[in-house]
């Protein structure tokens, strides 16, 4: 996709960032950009530096989420945009979320999803790309006989059905099946081990429909599980990124492997590449990070990467029927909105 495509396909309203960036007399400002967009860094680098006189500095480094804020660059400029994603951590008073929903319409392919779907009540989630059109897959659900509910998640989720890579929340609800839309399995696989319930992938960009197997995930999380059942020394990751960052619940693991005898260190990183952790000799690894790096990532590392649920199973803390994807969640309730 080349770039004046790629600002057709996605909204990253720089008209709204240079007003902002003029009314509040910025000097410097910072730009982060995930690993998909940055590509478009250039272009819209050039475009904002004309239209405002300020300096720009764009983040270089690896951005995967909301959780994964560049706090030395936003230490360094008066003001930074994020684009992306939703806000997720409080207090980051001089970053602003540009969340660049996509233009793209998903009414064709919710009425290729609806010829798909059973008669009965749908779960409707997305990611913020294309919440703001939720009301549209309702309707033409609703034209074919079919009820909707829209979880509204936790307090890391800001729109009703929205899921984040670590966050299934908006889709605990009582239905019969799933409708994801957007792009990529990750997020349609996480609802499908998260509730044992059927999950149809609805691409907007490719207009296609796909049902999900989590099988396959399931067999290869349980062979990591396997390897690790001999293991004596772990190695339980913490990352220093503001939204990832879970030291409690390491602590917590680190308790359990005392209590089962295993050797064990805490490893504090800020990005958790198979080359930062290549001089550890462990026999396995705990990510308490971002949950995608087990599943994703995990082949890379030069030992075996667990999540903490996974952790446990090892252990005997937990039976294996209790494997689920791992979350990092806020609060515990979840409300549901039905139409």
């Amino acid at each position: 996709m080349n770039n004046s495509s790629f600002l057709d396909v996605f909204d990253f309203d720089l008209d709204m960032v240079v007003d902002l960036i003029n009314r509040s007399e910025a000097r410097t400002v910072g730009l982060q950009f995930p690993e998909g967009f940055k590509r478009q860094a250039f272009s819209i680098t050039r475009e904002l530096e004309d239209k405002t006189g300020a300096f720009m500095i764009v983040s270089g480094n690896p951005c995967f989420g909301a959780c994964d804020i560049d706090i030395v660059l936003k230490g360094s400029v008066d003001i930074m945009f994020h684009f992306g994603h939703s806000e997720l951590v409080d207090g980051l008073d001089n970053v602003i979320f540009m969340e660049t929903p996509a233009r793209v319409d998903i009414g064709p392919v919710v009425e290729k999803a609806a010829v798909e779907l059973d008669a009965g009540t749908v779960g409707l989630v997305t990611t913020v790309q294309h919440v703001h059109q939720l009301d549209k897959a309702r309707n033409i659900l609703g034209s074919s006989g079919m009820s909707c509910l829209v979880g509204t998640g936790d307090s890391r989720i800001k729109y009703p059905g929205q899921l984040l890579g670590c966050n299934f929340s908006a889709a605990e609800v009582k239905c019969d099946s799933y409708l994801y839309i957007g792009s990529g399995k990750f997020h349609p696989l996480g609802v499908a081990v998260a509730t044992r319930r059927k999950v149809l992938a609805a691409d907007p960009m490719l207009n296609t429909v796909e049902w999900v197997d989590p099988e396959r995930i399931l067999r290869q999380r349980g062979g990591v599980i396997a390897r690790c059942l001999d293991a004596t020394s772990f190695g339980i990751i913490v990352s220093t990124k503001i939204g990832q960052k879970r030291m409690e619940l390491a602590r917590r693991l680190a308790g359990l492997a005392k209590k089962h005898c295993k050797e064990h260190i805490i490893i504090s990183l800020d990005n958790i590449t198979p080359d930062a952790l290549l001089q550890f000799k462990l026999d396995a690894f705990v990510n308490t990070a971002c949950p995608r790096i087990a599943i994703d990532e995990g082949r890379r590392f030069n030992a075996p990467v667990l999540t903490p649920v996974e952790f446990e199973i090892v252990l005997g803390e937990r039976e294996w029927t209790d494997l689920v994807f791992d979350e990092i969640r806020d609060d515990a309730y979840s409300k549901v909105i039905k139409y």
